[in-house]
C-alpha cells in the first residue's frame, strides 16, 4: 500500500496555513486585529511543518513546494495590501516582492537544474552566507519571523499605534517594527546574495555546456 502524500501531517499543516492566510486576507480591509491574528497564526505554523516532516519521516517534494509557495504568497499578499495603505511607499513594497520572488525562483530552479535534491543544499565553500542562513535553524527562524513581523507591524500601524510601552512612551507596534526592520533589511541582503549565487550557478552550467559542445564538435 502506497503512502498518501496528501495526508502527511506536515502537508495538512500547510493546508491550514493556506486557510488561515486567506481568512486574514478577507479581514485585512476592515478588521486589523483578526487579520493580524490569522496572518501570524499562519506564519507561526510554518515552524512546525518541517519539524513534523523530520519527526514522522514524512518529507516530500510536494511538502517542500507547498512550504516555499505559501511563504511567498502570504508575504506578497500582505505587501500588496501595504501598497494600498501606503501608496507613497509602493515602490519599496514592489521591490521587496520582486526581489523575494526573483531570488527564490532562481535559486530553487538552479538547484533543480543542477541536480540538487533541495533548495537548501548549499556549497559552503562558495556560499557561506547562504549556508549559515539555511542550515542554522535559529538564524533562519529569526530572519523569517522578523521579516513577517516587520510587514505585519507596518500593517497594524496604519490603524493604531498599539499599546504604549511604559518608560519608552512609544506604541508597541512601532517598537516591534523598529526592532525587526534591520533584520528584514538584512533578509533582503541575503536574497540579493542568493540571487547573485543562483545567476553564477547558471553561468557555470552554461559555460560547462558550451565547453562540452565545443569538445564534441572537435571530436566529430
Amino acid at each position: 500500500m502506497t503512502d498518501n502524500i496528501y495526508f502527511f501531517v506536515p502537508n495538512i499543516i500547510d493546508y491550514f496555513r493556506v486557510v488561515f492566510a486567506f481568512v486574514s486576507f478577507y479581514y485585512m480591509p476592515f478588521d486589523h486585529v483578526r487579520a493580524s491574528l490569522f496572518y501570524l497564526l499562519s506564519g507561526f505554523l510554518d515552524a512546525f511543518d518541517g519539524h513534523f516532516a523530520r519527526l514522522l519521516n514524512q518529507s516530500s517534494k510536494l511538502g517542500a513546494m507547498l512550504d516555499q509557495l505559501i511563504d511567498r504568497i502570504t508575504t506578497m499578499c500582505l505587501c500588496a495590501t501595504l501598497c494600498h495603505l501606503y501608496p507613497s511607499y509602493m515602490l519599496f513594497f514592489q521591490f521587496a516582492m520582486a526581489l523575494d520572488i526573483f531570488s527564490h525562483w532562481m535559486h530553487c530552479q538552479g538547484s533543480a537544474v543542477s541536480g540538487q535534491t533541495s533548495h537548501k543544499t548549499i556549497d559552503l565553500a562558495k556560499n557561506p552566507i547562504l549556508y549559515h542562513y539555511y542550515h542554522s535553524k535559529v538564524v533562519l527562524f529569526t530572519m523569517c519571523a522578523a521579516n513577517e513581523l516587520f510587514f505585519c507591524m507596518l500593517y497594524l500601524m496604519y490603524f493604531t499605534t498599539g499599546p504604549i510601552v511604559p518608560v519608552l512612551g512609544v506604541g508597541l507596534w512601532k517598537l516591534v517594527a523598529v526592532l525587526t526592520g534591520p533584520l528584514a533589511c538584512l533578509k533582503g541582503v541575503v536574497s540579493v546574495v542568493q540571487l547573485l549565487a543562483a545567476c553564477e550557478n547558471y553561468a557555470i552550467m552554461d559555460r560547462d555546456d558550451r565547453q562540452r559542445m565545443k569538445a564534441e564538435g572537435k571530436s566529430q
